[in-house]
C-alpha cells in the first residue's frame, strides 16, 4: 500500500494521518467541514513534534506527504486503502460507503475506525464486503501503538492479513479480534470498568477524584506492565475463583445509561469540549492539561518499550 484516503477528520484524524505519513504512506484527507480541515492542518505540527519525541523515524525514503481534499472523489482517487473516520452513526457511515462505492476499484480496501459498531452491520452497505474491515485506532492514535483489526462475516482473510501487515510495517501493534462483537475488545473492557466506576460514584462509595487515583495508581499501574490474563496467573486462579464466587454477583450489570451520565449530558456538560463534565475545566488551562497527559503517555511508552 502506498496511498491512503482518510475520510473524516474529527478528533483522531490528525494523529492518524500524521502517523501513517510518518510511516511512508501518502495520505489524502477530507472532511465535509472546512473548519475540521483547518483544525487538522493546525494540529499536524504538534502531532509531529510528539512523534519526534517518541523517536518514531520515517522509512529511508522519508516521511510522505499529507494533502487535504475538499471532496470525496479527489480524496479516494488512486487510494489503496480508504479509512473511514466519520461520526459513530451507522446511517452516516452507510451514506459515505454508498458514495465511495462508485469511486474506487475492486482491489481497494475500505476500513472503518468505528469504536464499536459491528463490522458485519457496516459492510452490508458496500458492494464489495470482502474488502471491508475494521481498523480501530486508540486515542491518541499517534501515541498509542495498538490497533484492533476486526473482520465482519463477509471480510476475506486476505483483507485482514493486508491490514495486519500494514500496521506492522508502520511499527505498530495489530491485534486481531477473532469475533465481530459490539465494542470489539478494548472498548468492551474499558466500558465495563467505566460502568463500575460510575456506579460506585453514584452510590456514594467513592468520590470521582479518589476513584481516579484508585484506578490509575492501582490496577492501571499494574496493567500497564502486566496484562489482565497474565495478572490472573500472578494473583493465582484459585484466588480469582474464590473472590469472583461472591463479588461477581455484586458488580454493576446495568444495561441502560447511568443517571449520572444522563444528567451531565442533559445539562450540556460533555467534558473537555464544553469546559465541564465530571470535573470543571479552565478553558485557558485545557491545552496545558492535554500537553501534560501527552508527556506522561510518552514517558510510559518509552519505559514499556525499553522493557519489551
Amino acid at each position: 500500500m502506498k496511498r491512503v484516503a482518510l475520510v473524516g477528520l474529527g478528533t483522531m484524524g490528525p494523529g492518524i494521518a500524521a502517523r501513517m505519513a510518518r510511516g511512508g504512506l501518502e495520505v489524502i484527507a477530507t472532511d465535509t467541514s472546512g473548519a475540521a480541515i483547518e483544525r487538522a492542518r493546525a494540529m499536524l505540527p504538534v502531532v509531529r513534534t510528539v512523534m519526534d519525541r517518541l523517536g518514531i523515524e520515517p522509512p529511508p525514503e522519508g516521511e510522505a506527504e499529507i494533502r487535504f481534499a475538499t471532496g470525496l472523489r479527489e480524496a479516494v482517487e488512486g487510494a489503496d486503502l480508504v479509512l473511514e473516520n466519520v461520526p459513530e452513526h451507522a446511517e452516516i457511515k452507510a451514506s459515505v460507503y454508498r458514495e465511495i462505492d462508485g469511486l474506487i476499484g475492486p482491489e481497494t480496501i475500505v476500513a472503518t475506525d468505528t469504536s464499536g459498531i459491528p463490522i458485519t452491520k457496516l459492510q452490508a452497505g458496500i458492494s464489495n464486503p470482502a474488502r471491508f474491515v475494521g481498523m480501530h485506532w486508540s486515542n491518541p492514535p499517534h501515541i498509542i501503538p495498538m490497533i484492533e483489526v476486526i473482520a465482519g462475516e463477509a471480510t476475506a482473510p486476505e483483507t485482514v492479513g493486508a491490514i495486519r501487515n500494514l500496521i506492522r510495517s508502520l511499527g505498530l501493534l495489530p491485534v486481531v479480534v477473532k469475533k465481530d462483537v459490539p465494542g470489539f475488545v478494548e472498548n468492551r473492557v474499558l466500558y465495563a470498568l467505566l460502568r463500575e466506576v460510575v456506579d460506585l460514584v453514584e452510590r456514594g462509595v467513592i468520590d470521582p477524584e479518589d476513584a481516579d487515583t484508585c484506578v490509575s495508581w492501582g490496577i492501571g499501574y499494574k496493567i500497564a506492565v502486566i496484562g489482565p490474563m497474565a495478572l490472573l496467573d500472578m494473583a493465582g486462579l484459585d484466588i480469582y475463583r474464590s473472590v469472583s464466587s461472591f463479588l461477581n454477583a455484586d458488580l454493576c450489570n446495568r444495561s441502560d445509561i447511568a443517571p449520572l451520565v444522563e444528567a451531565k449530558t442533559g445539562a450540556g456538560r460533555l467534558g473537555l469540549k464544553t469546559g465541564g463534565g465530571i470535573y470543571d475545566y479552565d478553558a485557558d488551562a485545557i491545552a496545558d492539561l492535554q500537553a501534560d497527559r501527552a508527556d506522561k503517555l510518552i514517558a510510559i511508552r518509552r519505559i514499556l518499550e525499553e522493557g519489551a
